[in-house]
């Protein structure tokens, strides 16, 4: 598949409101679309501020329940910067640890459904250091 790349990343939320001002004012996502379709379904879609494939917050998937998408990546340049900027927009990092492996250094956190996230400073192989 040339020229394939990942568009939209679907995560299960409960509340598309307060997890739309989660990813906005905490993680900085900017708005892309929030519109209404078919009976009592919203399409809240984000995209980080450095670009990248989207994410939409959905409550319409049975099988995706809130909270089950874990391990989604978010790479940043600088991990440190990136820890101290979600602290100024409110996020709770108290208790997170700063773990490192081969391929980089990362912290886990969660949004308020505990769909779980990794924000990331790759490590210089994988193509995207300071």
């Amino acid at each position: 598949m040339q020229g394939a790349q990942v568009s939209v990343v679907s995560i299960p939320v409960s509340d598309p409101e307060r997890s739309k001002a989660f990813y906005a004012e905490r993680l900085g996502f900017q708005v892309a679309l929030d519109n209404t379709f078919g009976e009592g379904m919203r399409w809240i879609m984000l995209r980080p501020a450095g670009g990248g494939a989207a994410i939409t917050l959905v409550t319409w998937f049975s099988e995706m329940p809130p909270g089950s998408v874990q391990g989604t990546v978010l790479s940043v340049p600088d991990l440190e910067g990136a820890m101290r900027e979600l602290k100024a927009r409110g996020l709770d990092l108290d208790g997170v640890e700063v773990e490192e492996a081969p391929w980089g250094k990362w912290i886990t956190i969660e949004d308020p459904d505990g769909n779980g996230w990794v924000v990331q400073q790759d490590a210089p192989f994988l193509g995207r250091q300071p």
